[in-house]
């Protein structure tokens, strides 16, 4: 996400420039531009799609609360990265509203999670108060990069998390297939845009591990469905 900016100094202008020298085709330029932000557009709007379904069913059965506190922690972090290393918004834009959208269904989870623990109001008391600071770059530089450097574990464990709480219920509950159908879309992108652009492991990394749980996560889906279908066929 943040290598967006460097992306589009280090490799965009010079496609263009060789375009103008009609080296590149033109076409070829805006297909790879169309492939580079497909991810960026998806995850603009993929948390909409489990927004709405727990709107609809007033219900957040089967949701792992740590998963979804961790994916808020880790969006965090990687915004204020962003802005603390000065990056246009071009480069960021997409994690302000994932951020967004990731506390709206937070909020929503500890809504229809109610009475929450004590432990949940004073975990998301200490995001409310170390969440400015971080956004602010309040804090020291090498403490940032660390912060930065553990964002692949802090979504690594977000996934697991979810994966075991779907293990143990035997269920995905209210968990929205089209929003890791559209998870996994965008990190195979991301894994050919890495590629592509010679970005650094962690990027690609990332991409992997993003895989590989989503794809755990939809075949939990798919294999947790199948009697709650036959029991469906029984009754007909």
């Amino acid at each position: 996400m943040c290598e967006l900016y460097h992306y589009f100094m280090n490799f965009v202008i010079p496609l263009y420039a060789a375009q103008e020298l009609d080296l590149i085709p033109l076409q070829l330029i805006i297909l790879m531009l169309l492939v580079d932000w497909t991810p960026s557009v998806i995850w603009c709007f993929v948390l909409n799609l489990q927004i709405i379904k727990i709107l609809k069913h007033r219900s957040v059965r089967g949701l792992s609360v740590v998963a979804f506190e961790l994916d808020v922690v880790g969006y965090t972090i990687a915004l204020a990265y962003c802005l603390h290393k000065g990056l246009p918004f071009s480069a960021y834009g997409e994690l302000t509203f994932i951020l967004i959208q990731a506390i709206i269904l937070i909020a929503m989870i500890y809504y229809y999670s109610q009475p929450l623990g004590t432990k949940t109001w004073v975990r998301a008391l200490l995001y409310c108060v170390l969440a400015p600071t971080i956004l602010a770059g309040q804090i020291d530089p090498v403490l940032f990069e660390v912060l930065y450097a553990f964002q692949l574990a802090i979504f690594f464990f977000a996934k697991i998390a979810q994966i075991w709480n779907n293990f143990s219920n035997r269920s995905t509950g209210e968990l929205s297939f089209l929003t890791c159908l559209m998870n996994f879309a965008g990190s195979m992108v991301r894994v050919f845009t890495s590629i592509q652009e010679r970005a650094p492991r962690s990027v690609l990394l990332g991409a992997v591990i993003g895989i590989s749980t989503t794809v755990t996560i939809l075949i939990q889906m798919i294999m947790y469905q199948k009697p709650h279908a036959k029991a469906e066929k029984k009754i007909k």
